[in-house]
């Protein structure tokens, strides 16, 4: 059997780390514990901003609760480590939970002076408390005991460390690799396209949040009981920024990442230290400018970090797809029967009225267009329809239910699946996995059974429909490709295949035939008159009159926000009102 160089290198790499107690010096082994307890709060940085897109510069406040609350446990009670393993995790999750829950709906760039602002907060806190010995910190914790073995030197904790953050990178890529992964992975770039799809963006992003955070805990227990002594020091807004940019360094996008750039940050400090005391009486002050430089020039010329040059060299590796059970899919209504009924439905944006009391009914086993001049207000009643506005008045009813005001990803769960008048996939992601989020309604498992990978029967299947769906209009032979790397036609029938794995009783495509070709507009009219002998109902928008003509059931007009006509193909041809104010012609 020939092992891959990336299974090469990382079997050297274990193999090194595991033999380095017993030939590197004491000094190594501190700073590859140093490096093993930064690396987790990166990799927590890895997933909370590379992937998820959310910046925080306040994860040394989650170190120093983590090591004060267990600092504090063990010398004011006498209480196991242990313990303080379990009060450090509790009490770093409950205030995670917390200052989530009230900073997370921030937006832009008020979001990483939230984490800035509650960051110095805690570091202050830190320093003014009695209980926790002020800026003197706490002295005396105990070290780590497992049964009679005392981790209180550095090579005996040393493979504590490392054990934990193996296991927390493994947690952290079965995660990545999974349903929740993917809707995490999603979040950049927008929430409209994430919420379409079912997704509560606000919790994937308390969660990730949360996880962050509790890696950051968990870091600060091992350093409180490694170092043997806790004060506020370490856990300032400086720390905060070096634990991001160690991500970013390292590769922001990559689980590896973490541990690249803590080692690349760490090995460079010591060397600087080092180093600029020779140059410079006061060498500190000199580093923080070396530093300033090196983040600038990291920022300019690779924002993407080491781990890009690195797997570029390697080959990736692509797992054949099997064919596996069939998701469970929805019951369809019975062709003919009330689907989705439009009453009165007004928009306002300030003094326009974007959409003026239109109203229009959709049977079960039917495709309608709607189309009207740009500007008509087309995709502005797809976006109410699918919950991404909330109307002024009038009502919406899907399958006996008021969606008025339901949210977005209440509207999918129901049965109503999109696509959008601009593409929105997620480019860096493959065919398959943008696919696989519209799988996203039809499947459970959660954050722990993914991370513990107790979900890949259902994952399975989910890979099996994705595929299906992607033969279906015709992508299957790359799935492992970027979405990004397809033409702007390719992305639109991408974004079909993906509202297609939601399994919809209703699927509303605003423009699905712009940039298609005249064999490929004609091979999605085969798709969509297939999709209604499958039952599932078609509601587009389309300025191709007569890619619309030849293919829907039914058609309603709009002009200047208002319902002009609806009728068959013929009678809206024929239609003078039509004529003049759509196609350009006085009858």
């Amino acid at each position: 059997m020939k092992l891959r160089p990336g299974a090469v290198l990382l079997v050297a790499a274990i193999v090194i780390l595991l033999a380095a107690p017993f030939w590197a010096a004491e000094f190594t082994i501190t700073l590859l514990n140093y490096i093993g307890i930064y690396a987790l709060v990166a990799l927590g940085v890895v997933l909370l901003t590379g992937v998820g897109g959310l910046t925080s510069f306040g994860q040394a406040a989650f170190v120093g609760i983590g090591a004060y609350a267990t600092a504090w446990l063990t010398t004011a009670y006498g209480a196991s480590p242990w313990l303080g393993l379990v009060f450090a995790l509790g009490l770093t999750g409950i205030v995670a939970a917390f200052l989530g829950a009230i900073t997370l709906r921030l937006g832009g760039h008020f979001l990483p002076l939230g984490t800035i602002a509650w960051g110095l907060s805690i570091y202050f806190l830190f320093g003014n408390m009695d209980s926790l010995g002020r800026n003197n910190g706490i002295t005396g914790v105990p070290p780590i005991f497992i049964g009679p073995l005392s981790l209180a030197r550095n090579d005996a904790i040393y493979y504590l460390i490392w054990g934990v953050l193996a296991a927390a990178t493994i947690v952290i890529a079965h995660l990545l690799d999974s349903r929740e992964g993917r809707a995490v992975r999603s979040l950049r770039g927008g929430v409209v396209m994430v919420e379409s799809l079912g997704i509560s963006v606000f919790r994937i992003r308390l969660v990730i949040f949360v996880i962050a955070a509790l890696l950051a805990g968990l870091s600060g227990w091992l350093y409180a009981h490694m170092s043997r002594y806790v004060s506020p020091a370490p856990f300032d807004l400086h720390m905060g920024i070096q634990y991001l940019f160690m991500a970013i360094l390292g590769g922001s996008g990559h689980i590896l990442g973490a541990l690249v750039g803590a080692a690349l940050i760490t090995l460079l400090q010591n060397f600087l230290q080092d180093a600029l005391p020779h140059f410079a009486r006061n060498g500190q002050q000199l580093e923080v400018i070396v530093f300033a430089v090196i983040y600038v020039l990291a920022l300019q010329f690779a924002r993407g970090g080491v781990m890009p040059f690195v797997l570029r060299y390697l080959p990736r590796t692509k797992t054949p797809i099997a064919t596996a059970e069939p998701l469970p899919r929805r019951a369809m209504p019975q062709t003919g029967m009330p689907l989705l009924s439009v009453e009165r439905l007004l928009k306002r944006f300030g003094g326009l009225e974007a959409v003026s009391r239109v109203g229009f009914d959709v049977k079960a086993g039917e495709i309608v267009g709607l189309i009207g001049p740009n500007g008509a207000g087309k995709s502005t009643v797809f976006n109410l329809i699918t919950g991404a506005l909330k109307s002024d008045d009038g009502t919406i009813v899907f399958l006996g239910q008021d969606i008025t005001r339901a949210g977005q990803r209440h509207i999918a769960e129901a049965g109503i699946a999109r696509t959008f008048q601009h593409v929105k996939l997620r480019p860096s992601l493959s065919l398959i996995d943008n696919v696989l989020l519209g799988t996203y309604v039809r499947t459970r498992a959660g954050f722990l059974t993914s991370a513990l990978r107790l979900d890949r029967g259902e994952e399975a299947r989910a890979r099996s429909e994705a595929l299906a769906q992607l033969k279906r209009v015709g992508l299957a032979e790359q799935p492992y490709n970027a979405a990004g790397n397809l033409p702007l036609g390719r992305q639109r029938i991408l974004e079909v295949a993906r509202a297609l794995a939601a399994d919809p009783a209703l699927i509303v495509l605003d423009e699905p035939a712009a940039g298609l070709s005249r064999p490929e507009k004609m091979a999605l009219a085969e798709l969509l008159r297939a999709l209604r002998k499958e039952g599932v109902t078609v509601l587009l928008v389309e300025h191709d009159v007569e890619f619309v003509m030849g293919l829907v059931d039914r058609i309603v007009v709009m002009d200047f926000g208002s319902k002009l006509v609806e009728g068959t193909p013929a009678v809206v041809r024929a239609d003078t009102r039509v004529q003049e104010a759509y196609l350009g012609i006085v009858a």
